[in-house]
C-alpha cells in the first residue's frame, strides 16, 4: 500500500540505490518531500546528488528502491510521461528561436491549442518579467535573463515537480545572489514543488526550506538550513557548511546540565544533554561568529583561550582573525565591523583572549 499521501509526502524516495558497474553512486537513500517545498541536495562533486535528481527525472533508472510522486510509482515511466520538468545548468535554450518560441517549444510538442499556447507563454513572460524581450534570441540576453527564460520554459508545462540542476552556477556572484530570491519568489508564486541540486552552501541555505547534505552517495543529515548550520550531527557536516573550529578532546565531567571536555588548549564547559560519554573522545565545534575577543582575561576557567593574532582578513561587514594558540593550533574568529573606524581592533601580533558561551559549542561524537 502506498503511504505517501497518508504521511503528507508529495515526493517519496524509498531506499533508492544506483550502481554504475562496480561503483555505487547513490546508496540506500530515503527521503520525503512535502508539496510546495523547495528541497536542496547539497554536496561536493561526485557525491551522488545529480544522479539522484536524474533518477527522479527519469533519465536514469534506480538499481533498487522506488520513487513515488503524489501516490504514483514512477518506475518505468519515461521522462516525457512524468509530471516533472528539469532545468539544466546550461539552460539548454535553442539559439535559433526567440524567447517566445523557446518558452512555447514544449507546449507545441504537446499539441496545445494555439490560443491556449499563446496565453500560457504570455503568462510565463509576465511571471519572469521578460515580456519586452519576447522577440529576442538567447544571445541577445544577459545570463540572468537567459536563466529566467529557461525557468519560464520549465514552468510553462505546469509540472507537478520542478527539478533544478545547479540553476545559478553560470551567473556571477552578485547576480546569483539577487536571482536566488527572485527564483524562490517565482517558485512560491506558481506553487510548484521543487528539488534542486547545488554545491553552493549559500545558495542552498538561501533558497531551500529543507536540505540534505550528501557524501559518497548517502545523506549525512537532513533538516532546515538553520538546523544543519547550528546543530550539525557529524564532523563532515560541520566542516562542510560554513566556517568552523573543530577541536578534539576528552569528556572529563558530565552532570545533568553540563559536560566538560578537555582539549589541548582549552577546557570546554558545554550546556548539553550528552550522557554516557565520560572518558570518551569527542570533537567540539565552535563557529567563528560565536567567539568574542578581548584584551583582558575573562572570568572563570572554561570556554576561553589566549592566542596571538597571526593573520586577519577584512570582508567589509566583518573581519576574520586567525589566532595561534599555545599548542600551535589556529582558531578562527569573526568580529563584526560595527563602526567605520574600527578603533581598538586587534592587529597582527597582538595577544588577545578568545571566549564564548556554554551554549555556543556543538559536541560531535562521529
Amino acid at each position: 500500500m502506498d503511504t505517501s499521501k497518508e504521511d503528507g509526502a508529495f515526493l517519496r524516495i524509498e531506499s533508492v540505490t544506483k550502481n554504475f558497474g562496480d561503483a555505487r553512486a547513490v546508496d540506500q537513500v530515503s527521503l520525503n518531500v512535502a508539496r510546495g517545498e523547495i528541497f536542496a541536495l547539497l554536496g561536493s562533486s561526485g557525491c551522488g546528488k545529480s544522479t539522484l535528481l536524474r533518477m527522479v527525472a527519469g533519465f536514469e533508472a534506480p538499481s533498487s528502491g522506488r520513487i513515488v510522486l503524489d501516490g504514483i510509482d514512477l518506475a518505468g515511466l519515461p521522462p516525457y510521461e512524468r509530471p516533472v520538468n528539469m532545468m539544466f545548468q546550461s539552460y539548454a535554450l535553442f539559439p535559433h528561436l526567440t524567447v517566445w518560441d523557446n518558452i512555447a517549444f514544449g507546449l507545441r510538442r504537446d499539441k496545445l491549442p494555439r490560443a491556449e499556447l499563446a496565453s500560457r507563454v504570455e503568462e510565463m513572460l509576465r511571471l519572469v518579467q521578460l515580456g519586452q524581450f519576447a522577440k529576442r534570441k538567447p544571445h541577445q540576453l544577459s545570463g540572468g535573463q537567459q536563466q529566467r527564460v529557461a525557468l519560464a520554459r520549465s514552468l510553462a508545462k505546469r509540472p507537478q515537480l520542478l527539478l533544478l540542476d545547479e540553476p545559478l552556477a553560470a551567473l556571477d556572484k552578485k547576480l546569483r545572489e539577487a536571482t536566488q530570491i527572485e527564483l524562490v519568489n517565482i517558485v512560491h508564486q506558481v506553487g510548484v514543488t521543487c528539488m534542486m541540486v547545488t554545491h553552493d552552501q549559500e545558495e542552498a541555505m538561501t533558497m531551500a526550506s529543507r536540505m540534505a547534505v550528501m557524501s559518497e552517495g548517502r545523506f549525512l543529515q537532513v533538516g532546515s538550513p538553520a538546523d544543519i548550520y547550528e546543530t550539525p550531527t557529524t564532523r563532515f557536516v560541520a566542516d562542510f557548511i560554513g566556517n568552523v573550529n573543530l577541536m578534539e578532546g576528552t569528556v572529563v565531567m558530565e552532570d545533568a546540565e553540563h559536560i566538560e571536555i578537555r582539549c589541548i588548549d582549552v577546557v570546554h564547559r558545554v550546556r548539553h544533554g550528552l550522557t554516557g560519554y565520560q572518558g570518551r573522545s569527542v570533537t567540539v565545534a565552535v563557529r567563528p561568529e560565536k567567539i568574542r575577543l578581548r584584551t583582558d582575561k575573562p572570568e572563570g576557567e572554561h570556554n576561553q583561550v589566549q592566542g596571538v593574532v597571526k593573520a586577519q582578513s577584512y570582508f567589509g561587514d566583518y573581519t576574520l582573525y586567525h589566532l595561534e594558540l599555545p599548542s600551535g593550533a589556529r582558531l578562527k574568529v569573526n568580529v563584526e565591523n560595527e563602526t567605520r573606524q574600527r578603533e581598538g581592533a586587534p592587529s597582527q601580533g597582538d595577544r588577545v583572549w578568545a571566549h564564548w558561551l556554554p551554549t555556543s559549542q556543538v559536541v560531535l561524537t562521529q
